[in-house]
C-alpha cells in the first residue's frame, strides 16, 4: 500500500488542524529554507521571527503561513539540541502553520491520545500531544507540537477525540521552544519507542527512513501551493 495515496483518499475535502473559522483563502505558503534570501535577520531571535512573520502575513493579507515538509533549514543551527550528533539534523519532517498564539488546535481525524509531554529543550517542541488513529486496519499517529502548557494539564492517555475537536491551543515563545507561535503537525507510521515526542527534524543520512515513516501531512490538509 502506498501510504500517501491512502491518506489522500481519507477525505475529499481539506482536513483542519487549526481553528476552522479561519478560511483557507487566508492561508499563504511560506519558505523558511536556507535558500530564502528574505531571512536577513537574526534567525536565533524568536521576537525577530515574530516581526518577520507578522509583516509577511500582513503583506499577503493572510492569517496563516504554512509549509516546510522536507525543507532544509538553517534555523536549527542555533540549538545544540539539533547539532549534538555526528550528523546535523536540519530537514523538517512536518508542516508548520504559523499564526497567533492561543489559536485553537484541532484533531485531524478521530482517534485517541497516545501520549503527551513537555519537550522543554531549547528549540524543541515544548508541550506536545500525539494522537493514535486506526482507519481500515491501518494504524498511524499525528503529532501536534509547540502548544500551550495548559494544553497538556487536564488530558489522559487513551482519551477519545473526534475529528475537528479542539485538543489544544498554540503556545507563545516562552513555552514553545522559543519560536514564533506556530503548530508543528507531523504524521508518523511507526512510533518506535517514543512517547510524547518524536523526531521532527532529520539529518540527510537518515532522511530515507524518516521520509518513509513520516508521510507528507498535506495528504490530509490538502493546502494549495505548498512550498
Amino acid at each position: 500500500m502506498e501510504i500517501n495515496s491512502f491518506l489522500t483518499k481519507l477525505s475529499a475535502s481539506p482536513l483542519r488542524v487549526i481553528d476552522a473559522s479561519i478560511s483557507l483563502n487566508e492561508y499563504v505558503p511560506i519558505s523558511i529554507s536556507s535558500k530564502n534570501k528574505d531571512l536577513n535577520f537574526d534567525v536565533s531571535s524568536s521576537s525577530e521571527w515574530e516581526t518577520y512573520l507578522s509583516n509577511f502575513l500582513k503583506e499577503n493579507t493572510a492569517k496563516v503561513a504554512f509549509g516546510g515538509y522536507l525543507e532544509e533549514r538553517d534555523i536549527y543551527n542555533r540549538s545544540g539540541y539539533f547539532n549534538s550528533e555526528e550528523n546535523q539534523r536540519n530537514i523538517h519532517l512536518g508542516i508548520d502553520l504559523w499564526c497567533n498564539a492561543k489559536t485553537n488546535v484541532l484533531a485531524v481525524l478521530d482517534g485517541e491520545i497516545h501520549s503527551f509531554k513537555n519537550n522543554n529543550n531549547f528549540g524543541d517542541y515544548g508541550p506536545t500531544i500525539i494522537l493514535k488513529h486506526k482507519v481500515e486496519d491501518v494504524t498511524f499517529y499525528s503529532l501536534y507540537g509547540h502548544l500551550s502548557t495548559e494544553s497538556i494539564q487536564n488530558i489522559k492517555i487513551g482519551n477519545n477525540v473526534k475529528a475537528g475537536e479542539k485538543i489544544a491551543a498554540l503556545g507563545n515563545s516562552t513555552v514553545n521552544g522559543d519560536y514564533a507561535p506556530h503548530l508543528h503537525f507531523q504524521l508518523i507510521l511507526n512510533m518506535e519507542d517514543y512517547s510524547g515526542d518524536y523526531p521532527g527534524v532529520s539529518s540527510k543520512e537518515k532522511l530515507p527512513f524518516y521520509k518513509q515513516n513520516c508521510p507528507n501531512p498535506n495528504s490530509l490538509l490538502k493546502l494549495p501551493n505548498e512550498i
